[in-house]
């Protein structure tokens, strides 16, 4: 694109992937044109109690819908593409670009969530290059990373051209033989280049990361060795080590049985577009594979990270209803645990040794190797680009730092960069970098079923309930304000000293002065006429009223939930044989 006079500044408003791992998005905003790059998630920490996915607060977007004119989709990983589905339920995206596999795990995600109407796929090859509305020219640049299919891109903006790395690491040796395209990254920098946007994963690793074909010699060791029935787990996405993986069993004679939704996907998405080669008599069923001799099998299962549903993490639970573990079994990790959930991966280890199997994991082994560039993988990024501004993305504040340090060392002044955080909004403009100020950026909780999200104020009541238990106190009272019978009184999860007859005389006792010295406040005095109560009021003052003394009787913090029931009609006529009590002495209990 050529450039042209401008003044208006172009803005780069992350909302996702910046001190943290995971939930990559973010926006361009050049005057009234917006596009998305990439739309991510992250899964929920052990806090997040009912939460299936974590997304980021998308307000910014939803509020300026009008200006959306497309996404850019930089390679097929969940962080990168997990979010879009729940996005388009809330606004419209007019067209999405993005690489072949990308794409197709896409639209079967969209029909999933029944959405496909809600915006148009358009695939893209290497040196593709996309118009999205007037301001923004996007050219495809190929990379190497984990799952194939994966690009840096050029974008091309009336500034100039702002580069974004999306994830890579340089390698000279691809299994799929698709070299990243360096020679492009340097004709750009020969032209100029107005600011990189660089993966920062493993910015505090030194050297260079190692290719992907270096594991192959360490996982035919392992199939080779394992006597019995050999279980490999990885990341679903890895379509390089899984067609590795299947180039073994292939070459050794072991049978292959798939388990795992996600996995099976992804392997048939490969084959149709020819990532992964393999005959299909490779693939038997579990029910087939029983009948075959152990060490003729071998089992490609989801779960590398310890997930709560994921099938190793089932097998290791014994709760598979397909596959349970014996002695003689030999168990490969074929991943590290990404930060959080090395607690659930050594629990899940733990569980397969005790079940008699021989587990393989760890580094030491050789089986994996990270998707991301190390320090000398950014420097030829940075050597290739020469950009004149610099924003590191993707990765935990100490690795942002770092890698800004490590661009410092490649002649890049410390201030032509910034570090910046979620929802900060950086200004662009031919002479300078800055923040310009912040949209909001915080997390938005899809629950469990998939039907909603989890506000706040639900996560905090869930986690309440998760530490400290549940108090329900479930009563009847009439049109009179009396109660009709004896309080039920339920605790669930709740230590105390307190026998429960003891709480049951207290909750009935304070339950009955409350409704004596409140009851005014809700209802009319019922002098022979239809009777005038604010049930809800009632109910809400009574069960904070019992929240605030239950904690102080019972010494811990429980949620407290009334079950207040009440006939269906008013009766009549009402005698109000109640005492009456002054609004002054209401008033002194309620304080």
């Amino acid at each position: 694109m050529a450039k042209k006079e401008v003044t208006s500044a172009f803005k780069i408003i992350p909302l996702g992937g910046l001190h943290e791992i995971g939930k990559n998005t973010c926006i361009f905003e050049y005057e009234d044109e917006i596009i998305l790059l990439d739309a991510g998630l992250a899964f929920p920490t052990d806090q997040m109690h009912g939460v299936n996915i974590v997304l980021p607060d998308m307000t910014y977007v939803r509020e300026n819908r009008h200006k959306i004119k497309g996404m850019v989709v930089t390679h097929g990983h969940e962080d990168h593409i997990g979010g879009i589905a729940f996005h388009l339920k809330q606004f419209d995206i007019p067209v999405i670009h993005g690489p072949r596999l990308a794409m197709a795990m896409l639209e079967r995600k969209l029909e999933e969530a029944g959405v496909r109407d809600r915006t148009e796929l358009k695939t893209v090859r290497p040196r593709d290059m996309v118009r999205i509305g007037k301001n923004f020219l996007v050219e495809y640049i190929r990379n190497t990373h984990s799952i194939c299919d994966s690009f840096t891109v050029a974008i091309h903006t009336p500034l100039g051209v702002v580069i974004h790395s999306g994830d890579f690491k340089v390698d000279h040796t691809p299994v799929d033989g698709e070299h990243f395209d360096l020679q492009r990254l340097a004709e750009h920098g020969e032209k100029g280049v107005l600011c990189l946007m660089s993966d920062s994963t493993n910015a505090e690793v030194p050297g260079f990361t190692p290719s992907e074909r270096s594991v192959y010699p360490n996982l035919e060791k392992i199939v080779m060795q394992a006597e019995g029935r050999l279980f490999i787990t990885t990341f679903a996405s890895s379509v390089h080590r899984i067609n590795m993986i299947l180039q073994l069993a292939q070459k050794h004679g072991r049978s292959v049985s798939v388990v795992g939704r996600s996995m099976l996907n992804l392997i048939a998405h490969a084959r149709n577009l020819g990532y992964i080669k393999c005959e299909d008599k490779l693939f038997q069923p579990l029910h087939v594979a029983r009948s075959l001799p152990d060490d003729k099998v071998l089992i490609l299962t989801t779960g590398s990270q310890g997930e709560t549903m994921a099938a190793m993490t089932r097998i290791a639970r014994g709760e598979h209803p397909h596959i349970k573990i014996r002695e003689g079994d030999t168990v490969a990790f074929s991943a590290n645990p990404i930060p959080g959930n090395t607690i659930a991966v050594v629990g899940v280890i733990d569980k397969l040794m005790q079940q008699g199997a021989k587990v393989i994991y760890g580094r030491s082994h050789g089986i994996h190797v990270s998707g991301h560039g190390c320090q000398e993988d950014h420097k030829l990024m940075l050597a290739l680009t020469k950009p004149k501004f610099f924003l590191p993305v993707h990765g935990e504040h100490r690795m942002l730092v770092k890698h800004s340090q490590t661009a410092q060392s490649m002649g890049i002044p410390a201030e032509n960069m910034v570090i910046i955080e979620n929802g900060n909004i950086v200004e662009l403009t031919e002479n300078s970098i800055s923040v310009a100020g912040t949209v909001p950026s915080g997390l938005e909780l899809v629950d469990t079923s998939g039907s909603g999200m989890v506000s706040d104020k639900v996560l905090l009541e869930r986690q309440r309930m998760a530490e400290e238990g549940i108090v329900t106190v479930a009563a009847a009272v009439d049109w009179a304000g009396k109660m009709l019978a004896k309080p039920e009184i339920h605790l669930r999860g709740v230590v105390t000293s307190m026998e429960k007859s003891m709480v049951q005389k207290w909750v009935q006792q304070r339950f009955e002065e409350i409704l004596e010295l409140r009851w005014e406040e809700f209802g009319q005095p019922l002098n022979g006429k239809k009777p005038d109560i604010d049930w809800g009021g009632l109910q809400e003052a009574i069960e904070r009223d019992l929240a605030r003394n239950l904690r102080r009787e019972l010494r811990c913090q429980p949620t407290v939930t009334l079950l207040m029931q009440i006939p269906d009609e008013p009766p009549a006529k009402v005698s109000d044989g109640r005492r009456r009590r002054t609004r002054t002495a209401a008033q002194q209990v309620a304080s």
